[in-house]
C-alpha cells in the first residue's frame, strides 16, 4: 500500500492509464483481426491510423506498427493460392532474380538461370 500521498495519486493514475491502454490495445487488436479476414482499402484505412496512434502513445514499439502494416498491406497486394499455382510463384519470384541486374560477376544469374530451367517445367535455358 502506498503511503505517501504522491504515491497514492501515481497508484490511482497507473490504474486509469491501465485500463485506458487495455482499451485502445483490444480495439487494435479487433481492427486487425477484421483486416485479415476481410483486406480491403476501408479496413486498412483504419488500422494504419489505429496503429500510428498506439505507436504515438506508446502502446506498441514503433517498428512493431510498421511490421504489422507491411504485413497487412501484403494481403491487398499478394495473389490468393487459390489464382495462382505454387510454380508459377516460384517462376516469377526467380525471373525477377534473374533480370535484376548483378553488381558481382555473371556466374550468379546463370546459376540461378539453371536453377529456373529444373525447377520450373516448359523454361528453355
Amino acid at each position: 500500500m502506498p503511503i505517501l500521498k504522491s504515491a497514492i495519486k501515481k497508484a490511482r493514475k497507473d490504474k486509469a492509464r491501465t485500463a485506458r491502454n487495455a482499451i485502445r490495445a483490444l480495439a487494435v487488436k479487433r481492427l486487425i483481426k477484421a483486416a485479415r479476414r476481410a483486406p480491403n482499402a476501408k479496413n486498412l484505412t483504419a488500422v494504419f491510423s489505429a496503429l500510428d496512434k498506439a505507436a504515438k502513445v506508446h502502446l506498441i514499439h514503433p517498428n512493431k506498427s510498421a511490421r504489422l502494416k507491411s504485413r497487412l498491406s501484403k494481403l491487398i497486394t499478394q495473389p490468393s493460392s487459390a489464382s495462382g499455382s505454387k510454380s508459377a510463384r516460384l517462376k516469377s519470384r526467380l525471373s525477377k532474380l534473374i533480370t535484376q541486374p548483378s553488381s558481382a560477376s555473371g556466374s550468379k544469374s546463370a546459376r540461378l538461370k539453371s536453377r529456373l530451367s529444373k525447377l520450373v517445367p516448359g523454361k528453355k535455358k
